[in-house]
């Protein structure tokens, strides 16, 4: 069995003081590392991903437009913009361990891994059949979006899917229960 770690969208903007804030984002990126730090040889690869957004559109109207609220379903603020200090990962997260990179949501909406690309152009799903992994273990940032979409698409891969919840954040408690809710429901195991 070929294991791998998703880290999921651990970035500026998603951390306190970023556009698109989670609350216990820059914590969640500590405890990453530190779980990394002991834990690295669970896992065959660690691969990472990061919304990775056009500036000069409203990435398939991902981004609110301006003067528009964004209505935090289908429309959010400006965040993870490519090439700036809010898609940069956060500084909490020590890169050291990451095997491989993917960018997602260049000029289109994007939640899950499986949605975007390596620096290559090689899709996520075809990196891991690639890399023959069988498993994957989840962590990052947003438990109710990228990380609930990216568990959903590791599964519906066939993957082994396992959540770790002390290695999550959400948008909100209510929003972060029913995700979890709906993994395990769709045969992911929430750790």
């Amino acid at each position: 069995m070929t294991k791998a770690l998703f880290v999921i969208d651990v970035q500026n903007d998603f951390c306190e003081g970023g556009s698109l804030a989670v609350s216990g984002g820059s914590k969640v990126a500590s405890e990453i590392t530190e779980y990394l730090a002991k834990h690295k040889s669970d896992y065959d690869f660690v691969i990472a991903s990061r919304d990775w957004h056009d500036a000069s559109n409203n990435n398939g109207g991902h981004f609110a437009q301006a003067g528009e609220t964004p209505d935090f379903v289908n429309s959010w603020p400006v965040h993870c913009v490519a090439g700036t200090h809010g898609a940069e990962y956060h500084p909490n997260l020590d890169l050291t361990p990451i095997s491989h990179h993917i960018q997602k949501g260049q000029g289109q909406p994007a939640y899950s891994i499986f949605e975007g690309v390596t620096s290559s152009g090689q899709s996520t799903a075809d990196l891991l059949q690639d890399l023959d992994v069988t498993s994957v273990d989840v962590v990052g940032l947003a438990t109710d979006y990228c990380v609930l979409a990216s568990a959903l698409d590791a599964k519906n891969q066939g993957l082994e899917v396992r959540v770790l919840s002390n290695l999550v954040a959400g948008v909100t408690e209510e929003t972060s229960q029913l995700a979890k809710e709906k993994l395990a429901a769709d045969g992911c195991q929430i750790i």
